[in-house]
């Protein structure tokens, strides 16, 4: 059994680490309020921009959009949008599998892969894949919309050049404070917005309620390097609050862990220190034994 003075320090040292990680669960909670409004706020915007590039494409047939180029694919590219901390519990490694499971998919189909980490955590994850093109470190804290906006051009000149043919997205997705999981979604080529099942005939009116100038064409050849923005961003918002949701989760389990652990220690401390006693009180009757004798 362990010494009574080892077993104190450690009740000390647990005891230390979880006043560490209830300070960290309440710092996550309160940027987690902020982030989640931060990305709520931003859904609507994202979604009528969706809305208004589905209206455009009714009247742009012919039009030649190089980010709407679909090609025989070839290479892709892969986007991994993780946090830049750690202690978050899996969060970042399930991404970062879900990467390392693409890219399997994709060469076992023949075809060359590359990746954009954003992050430090999606660098640290696959940079001994030997397959990483560009890295956006240490913005994930203050992220704006510029941010997205310099991620978006290195991807988009890439697949204009013709080094890649196809450019998907991974990053965590926010479904609620005690779910968040991996999202794949391709982002090159952008898919015409789809109407909703029964609503073509609606469509086809609104498109032709309208009289744009200049062409929907040349209009759209504007919108889509902003809806390509527009996505990363949202993508590193969800991240953001998930990021958030899954420390404040891990601090809570590390807590209660360090909780049970206190518990243990204090027993054993307890056992320890009666087992103690008893002896001395052994060596004390022992003794008065010996002196009667």
């Amino acid at each position: 059994m362990p010494g009574l003075k080892d077993v104190k320090d450690k009740i000390d040292g647990v005891s230390k680490t979880s006043q560490i990680t209830k300070a960290m669960n309440m710092v996550a909670s309160a940027k987690l309020r902020g982030a989640q409004e931060k990305m709520e706020s931003f859904r609507p915007y994202s979604a009528k921009f969706a809305e208004a590039m589905g209206d455009l494409s009714g009247g742009m047939e012919g039009a030649d959009l190089p980010l709407m180029e679909v090609r025989e694919v070839k290479s892709v590219e892969i986007v991994a949008v993780t946090s830049d901390r750690g202690l978050c519990g899996s969060f970042n490694a399930h991404i970062v599998s879900t990467v390392h499971k693409l890219i399997k998919q994709y060469e076992d189909e023949g075809k060359k892969v590359s990746i954009v980490t954003v992050g430090n955590k999606a660098y640290q994850g696959l940079r001994r894949t030997g397959k990483i093109r560009a890295s956006f470190k240490d913005i994930m804290g203050t992220f704006q919309m510029f941010n997205a906006r310099e991620i978006s051009q290195g991807i988009s000149e890439s697949f204009i050049k013709g080094e890649s043919d196809q450019v998907d997205l991974v990053y965590g997705k926010f479904h609620s404070v005690a779910v968040q999981k991996p999202e794949v979604e391709q982002l090159l080529p952008i898919k015409p917005v789809e109407a909703e099942e029964g609503a073509e005939e609606q469509k086809s009116a609104v498109s032709g309620a309208y009289i744009y100038e200049p062409e929907p064409g040349e209009i759209m050849e504007v919108l889509l390097p902003l809806f390509l923005n527009v996505q990363i961003y949202h993508a590193m918002l969800e991240v953001g609050a998930s990021e958030h949701a899954a420390r404040m989760t891990a601090m809570d389990n590390a807590t209660n862990a360090c909780n049970d652990m206190i518990a243990e220690l204090t027993q054993l401390y307890n056992k320890a220190r009666q087992a103690a006693i008893t002896g001395e009180l052994m060596d004390i009757v022992g003794g008065a034994e010996a002196l009667k004798g």
